[in-house]
């Protein structure tokens, strides 16, 4: 990762899943902050309320709000299109949905750290 003491918004409905991403996050030593979100709409409410998020991994299928709902609020805010996104999720028949909508990538669960890794490193050229 090229960028130093990155700011992560980690939104699952998953807690076990939350402490997982956080944990990989941690230890690779680029990220300063996990910020845990557990549904869409406590996600929007970070994003909103917070300038500093560099990057967002967002499951897609959540109660309250959905990921693909949450990629429809955030791509339609002027100040939100630019943040980083990568969709996580078990469900493959969701990939062509989340890009279209605007995720920058896209990652299969369970996560592996080092995709994890990787893909972070090409959503933040």
């Amino acid at each position: 990762m090229s960028k130093e003491n990155l700011i992560v918004l980690a939104v699952d409905d998953d807690m076990i899943n939350l402490k997982l991403l956080k944990s990989m996050l941690m230890k690779s030593g680029k990220v300063q902050e996990v910020i845990e979100a557990k549904n869409g709409s406590d996600a929007i409410d970070f994003l909103k309320g917070r300038e500093d998020i560099d990057l967002v991994l967002l499951d897609i299928i959540m109660p309250i709000m959905g990921g693909i709902d949450v990629l429809k609020v955030a791509r339609a805010d002027d100040r939100l299109e630019q943040v980083p996104i990568i969709v996580l999720t078990t469900d493959e028949t969701k990939k062509g949905e989340a890009l279209e909508f605007g995720a920058n990538a896209f990652l299969m669960k369970p996560i592996r750290r080092d995709d994890l890794i990787r893909k972070i490193e090409t959503v933040l050229v």
